[in-house]
């Protein structure tokens, strides 16, 4: 049975809605550090925070924080950039998932290039490893870029789900939707090739309470990351019955 792991930022980036500008908007509400314990008492195994380069809305205070108070996984989602590694290998997260990033962009969008860069992902991961922390690659479900990754030391694959979460949409669920078939063929294919190459599968982004159900039952599923939905829902029901909701889903 596939965990959940809960990504906080959107705490951070109701946040930064008030606060962004102010002195220390650190200090303002709601506090990403509550978030922690909440998802932790609903069910959630894993921590993910996403620290940008911009700082738009999760700052290194807050990822320090969170990581001292987290009883569970942590999961520092980030750039591969040398500043990102070097704040990875003192904060010690369990795992680094690395992503492309852009200034301009709401959250991310489409996975990361490892093929195009595999030389310096590889330094990348190995410097994350000789620090003690587990590298995983968010990318797309494509042959080349698994293979890339696993070339590469990367112990997980975060398979993106963006295109499957489009296609469930626009088919309005219906799995016998031919586009939506193959988009879920296309998750399920990848995470068969990274568990053949030795890597461990996880998926996220987009997944919600109406389409998580059809990933987190494909063979081998390790960890599914969602934020967005559960915080959205939160400001309705509470972040406890939001992410106790979720992982009662993914439980079947």
């Amino acid at each position: 049975m596939a965990t959940l792991g809960v990504n906080i930022d959107h705490v951070a980036t109701l946040r930064q809605a008030r606060y962004r500008g102010t002195p220390d908007p650190a200090r303002g509400e709601p506090n990403p550090s509550h978030a922690v314990h909440v998802a932790e008492l609903a069910g959630a195994e894993c921590i993910t925070m996403h620290l940008r380069e911009d700082r738009r809305h999760v700052n290194d205070r807050d990822v320090r924080v969170c990581r001292d108070l987290c009883r569970v996984k942590f999961n520092l989602e980030m750039g591969a950039t040398d500043e990102m590694v070097g704040i990875a290998g003192g904060l010690r997260p369990h795992m680094s998932t690395l992503v492309p990033e852009g200034r301009e962009e709401v959250t991310t969008e489409g996975g990361l290039d490892v093929a195009g860069q595999r030389d310096r992902l590889t330094g990348v991961v190995a410097t994350l490893r000789d620090a003690g922390v587990s590298a995983s690659a968010f990318i797309d479900a494509d042959e080349r870029q698994i293979r890339a990754a696993a070339d590469a030391g990367f112990e997980w694959c975060e398979v993106h789900t963006g295109p499957y979460a489009e296609a469930f949409m626009g088919a309005g669920g219906d799995l016998r939707d031919p586009a939506l078939a193959a988009a879920l063929s296309r998750v399920a294919a990848a995470g068969r090739l990274i568990i053949e190459l030795g890597m461990r599968f996880n998926a996220g982004h987009a997944l919600n309470y109406a389409n998580v159900r059809p990933i987190a039952a494909l063979p081998g599923v390790e960890e599914l990351h969602i934020g967005h939905s559960i915080v959205s829902r939160a400001v309705y029901t509470g972040l406890h019955e939001a992410v106790a909701t979720m992982r009662a889903l993914i439980a079947g």
